[in-house]
């Protein structure tokens, strides 16, 4: 067995440990884990350095973007690990109690999922989010960076690691793999990890998903889209449609097709343009856009399906609601779509029928991450329909058990001609383990 390998089921081993944790274990792991981050500036971004060196010219402007760390970044992430340990514990808590019987009750307990496999490109900020949300939930986690932040990775994962470990958490239960062939190898362990949450490009999630029989916890991409309404406030509108677009423009949430209602085409679209150009964004538009605005670069027809990750959008004239509705379905990645409007019923419908794990009204679609959810930070943004949905925090690692606590019950008692019947009343009976 290769040596992740037995990295892998040491770690499978300690998820029982991790989900058994105190809070206060936790909670003072936690502590630990944003302190020892906190005191470790120089040596984060010393490691990022290199990384940044070696990378340069050598990958995308987008990706490059991602792997920068300095101190404000480094703010942030422990800002973050503090978020987490401010929030409940999930883990065993009872969502439902059902009298089967007298004596005889059925409890739904909520349990961590057990090891998570997570696999990312350029994001270093990825470490402490999942690592923190991981302890808090009881779950143990191996996770596989880019190269290109290799260094970077693997000085905050120790830190990390090291810091938990102090506090009594299972020290083999945080993995670092380091290797290409590494992440081969765990799309196999299905028999150990439980759940697989891949960050990246849409091409890259895409490929975890075609080769794992793990459940896989992710979007492929995030094309946004942003719906500017014919009864639209028209300041509101350059306000939000520009955050949108320039507030990262690297991040799966930023908006990459903007939908304009022929009714305000002309009024909205070339000032709109003016603010676009000062901003150096590269505006793609189809026929009738560019009838408004000649100086638009042509959009072609893969344009309304690219994630952009950069300073370009491509916009279109719809004529109203139920057209710019099919066309999100249609072209987007159901991850998160806007409506700008001050007519609350088209904001109603919209909602409604945008097929999307994030729908908002009058808001900019870079709302849509765990630490602003108030999640602590996330996992990842996940457009699936089971499980979790939009972005993941805590409760997207959590899964629940079933404890039957009785008083010597048969199920014969309760079959046949003369069958005792089931009470299934809610209980108001306490949890008694």
């Amino acid at each position: 067995m290769t040596d992740i390998a037995e990295q892998i089921k040491k770690a499978k081993a300690a998820t029982v440990g991790m989900a058994i944790l105190s809070t206060e274990t936790k909670n003072n792991a936690l502590a630990c884990m944003a302190d020892a981050l906190d005191s470790s500036h120089v040596r984060v971004i010393e490691a990022n350095r290199k990384d940044l060196e070696e990378a340069e010219g050598k990958i995308p402007q987008a990706l490059y973007k991602r792997m920068i760390v300095d101190d404000q970044k480094i703010d942030d992430m422990v800002a973050g690990i503090r978020s987490v340990m401010s929030l409940p514990d999930p883990v065993g808590e009872i969502m439902s109690a059902l009298d089967l019987d007298d004596d005889l009750t059925l409890y739904q307990k909520r349990c961590p999922v057990g090891l998570l496999g997570v696999v990312f490109e350029s994001r270093p900020d990825v470490v402490p989010q999942i690592m923190s949300l991981c302890l808090k939930s009881g779950n143990c986690v191996a996770f596989k960076g880019g190269s290109e932040a290799s260094r970077t990775i693997k000085t905050l994962f120790t830190i990390l690691k090291d810091a938990a470990a102090s506090e009594g958490a299972p020290g083999d239960g945080f993995v670092l793999m380091e290797s290409r062939e590494d992440v081969s190898s765990i799309l196999e362990m299905d028999k150990y990890i439980d759940l697989m949450i891949p960050r990246g490009s849409n091409s890259f999630v895409r490929y975890i998903q075609d080769n794992t029989r793990i459940p896989v916890l992710g979007h492929s991409s995030g094309i946004c889209h942003i719906f500017v309404d014919s009864e639209c406030d028209m300041e509101k509108a350059f306000k939000v449609v520009l955050d949108s677009k320039i507030q990262y423009p690297a991040a799966c949430n930023a908006v990459e097709n903007l939908l304009v209602d022929a009714k305000v085409c002309k009024e909205f679209l070339p000032k709109m343009a003016e603010i676009f150009a000062e901003n150096k964004v590269e505006v793609r538009g189809d026929q009738r856009s560019r009838e408004i605005v000649p100086g638009m670069k042509e959009a072609s027809e893969e344009d309304w399906d690219e994630e952009y990750n950069d300073l370009i959008i491509s916009v279109r004239v719809v004529d109203g609601l139920t057209e710019a509705i099919d066309f999100i379905n249609s072209h987007g990645s159901h991850h998160t779509d806007a409506i700008i409007t001050e007519n609350m019923q088209k904001a109603s419908v919209f909602a409604d029928m945008v097929d999307s794990a994030d729908v908002y009204v009058n808001a900019s679609t870079r709302f849509a991450d765990g630490f602003r959810y108030g999640k602590g930070a996330e996992v990842g943004i996940s457009t699936n329909k089971i499980h979790a949905r939009g972005p993941v925090g805590m409760e997207g690692l959590m899964i629940y058990k079933y404890v039957l606590i009785g008083n010597g019950q048969v199920v014969k008692d309760y079959a046949g001609a003369n069958a005792k019947p089931f009470k299934h009343t809610e209980s108001d009976r306490r949890y008694p383990l």
